[in-house]
């Protein structure tokens, strides 16, 4: 399995490793004072990449311009228990118009990004306290 490791810095900010990568996330401060985005908006500017990952494959493959592409995503919390996010929208907004011919094809391939596909049929998530004697707690 791949590993990210989420650490504690201050307040509701917290560092994310990924394969050597370092980033921050935290809450809306009312001061301003902020570490990066939420978790959340983390979540819904996944999605969005990952459909732009898509979207620059497709054009490349069909020798396309690429340089310029742009996805823009809102979304929408859903006002219910438990919270979690209840809508969102993209758009995806090639730097030059795509052929009719090839528009059916390109929403299909933007469509089955992994992040989507991960959200159309849930992943298995397991979540566990770690015991006092668990030896990745030491590292």
């Amino acid at each position: 399995m791949a590993a990210i490791t989420v650490t504690h810095v201050a307040g509701d900010a917290f560092r994310v490793g990924v394969r050597g990568h370092e980033f921050y996330v935290d809450q809306v401060q009312r001061d301003g004072e902020e570490a990066g985005p939420t978790p959340t908006e983390l979540f819904v500017a996944s999605l969005a990449a990952c459909v732009g990952h898509y979207a620059e494959r497709f054009l490349r493959r069909h020798d396309l311009p690429r340089q310029g592409l742009r996805v823009e995503c809102e979304w929408k919390m859903l006002a219910a228990t438990p919270a979690r996010v209840g809508r969102i929208q993209l758009r995806v907004t090639p730097p030059a118009a795509v052929p009719a011919e090839l528009r059916e094809s390109m929403q299909e391939a933007i469509e089955h990004c992994t992040v989507h596909n991960s959200l159309r049929t849930a992943p298995e998530v397991t979540i566990r306290l770690a015991e006092p004697s668990d030896e990745r707690l030491a590292a």
